[in-house]
């Protein structure tokens, strides 16, 4: 019988606690695209979607990094471009360019405000960012599992 991981306790590795918070923005993400995309759905509501993928790529790339560190993976320094590209370089991720552009897709939402750019970056929540962070999810929980069967 494979041991339950306890989420709040302190020996719990990091990447594990914020893997939750992932999965649950990852959800939301889903959740966004659907509304969003539907047949007569609200312009509005592409808006609230690119707000979920601002939380959810924060989440992605700080999960990351922790599990990173938590495999005792050298980062230089610990900014989003770095932990891509050090991920990307020891195969825990791949398609670096779509997170560099989810990188800089998130960056110009939080300063600009343009349809046309909201439009765009919708449009890659969909098509290309929301399957990127299902990849990193379904490699994350692949971990997850084996932790939990080491316990």
């Amino acid at each position: 019988m494979m041991a339950v991981m306890d989420l709040g306790s302190p020996s719990t590795p990091r990447w594990t606690q914020r893997f939750a918070n992932f999965g649950r923005a990852l959800v939301l993400l889903r959740e966004g695209v659907d509304v969003a995309f539907a047949e007569g759905a609200d312009p509005m509501l592409r808006e609230a979607l690119v707000q979920r993928f601002e939380f959810t790529w924060e989440l992605a790339w700080k999960t990351l990094k922790d599990f990173l560190v938590f495999e005792k993976v050298t980062l230089t320094r610990t900014s989003a471009p770095e932990v891509v590209r050090t991920a990307l370089a020891a195969n825990y991720i791949e398609h670096g360019d779509d997170w560099m552009a989810a990188l800089d897709a998130r960056n110009a939402m939080s300063h600009i405000y343009d349809r046309v750019a909201f439009e765009t970056v919708a449009l890659a929540v969909r098509d290309c960012y929301l399957p990127m962070f299902e990849r990193l999810y379904d490699m994350l929980l692949t971990e997850r599992i084996k932790l939990e069967g080491a316990l």
